[in-house]
């Protein structure tokens, strides 16, 4: 690149002793702003010294050091104020107790979510002797009749879900790095970078749904062996309704969380993107569900209602697309974004091959299944999301700043040695208590008591703690290697580690409960085993014993 595109402007900062020079200016990379700036100390090929001397020496004092190196290169770079004509701001230093606050409100929110949906499948398992998939057809049937009669529209909803979840996260890390920036400042730009944003959610959205709904139709009619066009029809119009209209609001949603968090002086980073994971699907479900029916109930009769739900989205396209690439926030991303949305729909799909297998073998996997899934996902959005916003303070695309590399040792990424890694600590630590909180809870709602002894707790901990740590160590990795080649991991990061985490968490959960089956304590046959021991001793059939009444046995 010649200096005349990059716009250089070099900061050179002094450092005791035998320091290198280390410059790391707050600033934005050109697909989100037209400020960029570099780092000299970034060309040194030394940067363990680096590490050791004037920008890192461990742990809370890296993160200090390249902070306050990086808000003084700012600094002097001469200004203030962000937004596109100035430079960046002085990079906040949260202190931990923030930190933690601020990641456990919608990290238990989340949670809490993560509970209902494990109940209710662990409800829906305990009524039918059938897989999961099955007997949540006969669940959803009984209140929507549609959903009995276009079953396709059961192999929309994982996708779905995915779908919203990674371009909604996309969304709130790209407003968080902005907000983070120092580009909120004003009315104006918050206005511009809104409605690119929603502008550019919309146009992945439809096109996505429109191929998740011919996805769904293949499937179906290899399946059932046999083509319905209106069932087509109302696929494809049920899919863009619902993923264009969650989407839309659940982006205001999260717009009006980042502008809360910026004018409390809070960081966006720890509050947006696991509440975008947290309250989408209860969203999306009830569309789905509502617009579904709603057609179903007209199909005979006006089935040209669908083709008008579906031209209007085709009509709407071009404008959202005009929007977008009228707009110097989005405009990159309209043409980068795709790859990782799709990949992610197909990684996730490998989570649910595991869980199909897992559902038939293993009575109770449905109730911890979303809950090590769901965690995972939203606690590695986080870091994702606070390593980009560092990255974009820190250095210009195609360069690692000199306080990290792609690959690190995972002590130093997960808990002491680079700046990230105080987060990671955070995230770890809170994972445990909030883990067992969660498995307890889910425990007893599901079999009115409780029943999980310390075989189980240590497993299910074991699992969700190799899960969360993975996960925490591949997004260092990811979110590196894609800066490194020039992909912006607002838009990429997030939608490939939330689908590992699908694919990890069940597929770890699932040797969690075959150790445990292997070593005699496998889930929910405790109860089941007592009560056919005292049958046995007593000489009485486990089916004439009430265990409800104090295993009083039953009078024939």
């Amino acid at each position: 690149m010649t200096l005349s595109l990059l716009q250089t402007k070099f900061t050179l900062i002094q450092g005791d002793g035998n320091d290198k020079l280390s410059v790391l200016p707050a600033s934005t990379t050109g697909s989100l702003s037209s400020i960029i700036t570099t780092s000299v100390a970034s060309s040194e090929p030394d940067r363990g010294d680096l590490r050791d001397g004037g920008v890192g020496g461990g742990g809370d004092d890296d993160e200090h050091n390249v902070v306050a190196t990086a808000a003084g290169g700012g600094k002097c770079a001469g200004g203030g104020g962000g937004g596109p004509g100035g430079h960046g701001r002085e990079i906040k230093q949260e202190k931990w107790w923030e930190t933690t606050l601020q990641i456990s409100i919608p990290f238990f929110i989340a949670g809490i979510g993560t509970i209902g949906a494990g109940i209710i499948l662990g409800r829906v398992e305990a009524r039918c002797a059938l897989d999961s998939e099955i007997a949540l057809i006969n669940f959803i049937t009984s209140r929507w009749k549609v959903f009995h009669h276009v079953t396709e529209l059961f192999i929309l909803v994982p996708a779905l879900l995915g779908l919203k979840g990674n371009l909604d996260m996309c969304l709130a890390s790209r407003l968080s790095t902005q907000s983070n920036l120092g580009n909120m400042s004003s009315t104006r730009e918050i206005i511009h970078m809104i409605v690119g944003n929603i502008a550019l959610v919309q146009v992945q959205a439809t096109v996505a749904a429109f191929i998740v709904s011919l996805f769904a139709m293949g499937v179906g009619a290899a399946m059932n062996g046999r083509f319905l066009f209106d069932h087509a029809m109302l696929l494809t119009a049920s899919s863009m309704f619902t993923a264009t209209s969650s989407c839309f609001v659940l982006d205001f949603v999260l717009v009006a969380v980042i502008l809360l968090s910026n004018k409390f002086k809070m960081n966006p980073d720890n509050l947006a993107t696991p509440l975008a994971a947290s309250i989408g699907d209860v969203v999306s479900i009830s569309l789905l569900s509502f617009i579904a029916s709603l057609l179903f109930e007209h199909l005979d009769t006006h089935l040209w209602i669908t083709f008008v739900v579906v031209a209007c989205y085709f009509i709407l396209l071009p404008f959202w697309v005009f929007l977008v690439f009228r707009n110097k926030y989005t405009r990159p991303v309209l043409t980068t974004g795709w790859v990782p949305v799709l990949s992610a729909l197909f990684i996730s799909g490998l989570g649910g091959l595991v869980l199909d297998k897992a559902v038939e073998v293993f009575k109770g996997f449905v109730v911890f299944q979303p809950i090590i899934n769901g965690i995972g996902g939203n606690l590695v959005s986080v870091q994702a999301s606070k390593i980009s916003t560092m990255l974009h303070q820190s250095s210009i695309i195609g360069i690692i700043p000199p306080h990290a590399k792609i690959f690190e040792m995972p002590w130093k990424a997960l808990f002491k040695g680079v700046p990230y890694a105080k987060t990671a600590r955070i995230l770890i630590l809170m994972s445990i208590p909030g883990q067992v909180l969660f498995i307890f809870v889910a425990d007893y709602i599901h079999m009115s008591e409780s029943t999980i002894g310390a075989p189980f707790v240590l497993s299910y901990m074991l699992v969700s703690l190799i899960q969360v740590m993975l996960l925490l160590y591949i997004a260092h990795i990811i979110i590196h290697a894609m800066w490194k080649w020039k992909i912006d991991p607002d838009n990429s990061a997030i939608p490939y580690l939330t689908a590992l985490g699908d694919l990890l968490g069940s597929s770890l959960l699932a040797l969690a409960f075959l150790f445990l089956q292997s070593i005699g304590h496998a889930y929910g046959e405790t109860i089941e085993e007592f009560g056919s021991a005292i049958a046995t001793t007593m000489s009485f059939s486990p089916v004439d014993i009430d265990l409800s009444k104090n295993f009083a046995p039953k009078l024939a």
